[in-house]
């Protein structure tokens, strides 16, 4: 009986590996599916997150198209007209136009004049003598407006400080 029990074991022991080694393969296939599908979504979310990237300003140009149109016609208007102030009338509606797109765009200028210092929003180029008492360690003069995009700072306004 003991041998007809040895003999028994051997089959159950090659199906068992036969099983095992179909299931490693299962899993192994699954992997390297699993794998392949991961690394084909890591590429084409690279592809579009690059797409957006490159295409992400379009809208933004698209809107400052009218005001190129605008300069382009004074300029043309300039070298027509002899009177000066519908030039300057014309360069001031161009101006307003453009704050409004820059607006519309979510920019907004940074009021700094006469304020504490900040280094989170100025940038200071120098320092000069206070014109009065109230305006020592502030703001007296800007050489280049800052401007902030959605509350960030997209460029920082250079100012005078006054000691």
């Amino acid at each position: 009986m003991n041998e007809q029990g040895n003999q028994n074991e051997v089959p159950v022991i090659l199906d068992r590996e036969t099983e095992l080694t179909a299931a490693l393969a299962t899993a192994n296939d699954k992997y390297l599916r699993l794998s392949a599908e991961f690394d084909n979504f890591r590429k084409r979310t690279l592809k579009e997150k690059m797409d957006l990237m490159r295409n992400a300003s379009e809208s933004v140009m698209v809107s400052f198209l009218p005001v190129i149109d605008d300069v382009e016609r004074a300029m043309k208007a300039i070298e027509l007209s002899d009177n000066l102030d519908t030039t300057k009338e014309g360069i001031v509606l161009i101006y307003n136009k453009f704050k409004d797109f820059t607006k519309n765009q979510g920019i907004v200028e940074m009021e700094a004049y006469g304020m504490e210092f900040n280094t989170d929003h100025h940038e200071a180029i120098t320092k000069i003598p206070a014109p009065s008492e109230d305006l020592k360690g502030k703001i007296v003069d800007v050489v280049q407006k800052g401007y902030l995009l959605n509350d960030k700072v997209i460029r920082y306004a250079k100012v005078v400080i006054g000691e």
